[in-house]
């Protein structure tokens, strides 16, 4: 098997396990996962926003927020977990694309 074919197999076996992410935290009743906490729930955790994340909560919002899409925020488990595949493979797409763009653009400089 060619090292792209495994690099394939690899990446569709981690978008297979994308939706760990929210049933662990889930099942053990553990809350947000880690380092993915918003300024609200820096507060509770720290009892205070830091001053970048303050600044940057307000510049930046994610195009898919919570890996799901608007109005899948309440759905159960088995929805929120094929968003969260659909979130992965849109973002590794949009990946692909932008380097393969950008090897173009390189390449055509030679």
């Amino acid at each position: 098997m060619k090292i792209t074919g495994k690099l394939l197999i690899g990446i569709m076996v981690l978008i297979a396990l994308s939706p760990l992410g929210l049933i662990l935290p889930d099942h053990f009743k553990a809350g947000s996962a880690w380092g993915e906490w918003g300024a609200d729930e820096m507060q509770k955790l720290v009892g205070y926003i830091p001053q970048g994340l303050e600044k940057m909560s307000s510049i930046w919002s994610a195009p898919i927020p919570d890996y799901a899409f608007k109005g899948w925020e309440e759905k159960g488990l088995l929805e929120l977990s094929a968003a969260y595949i659909i979130s992965a493979v849109l973002g590794i797409a949009i990946a692909v694309i932008f380097t393969f763009l950008i090897g173009k653009l390189l390449i055509k400089k030679r």
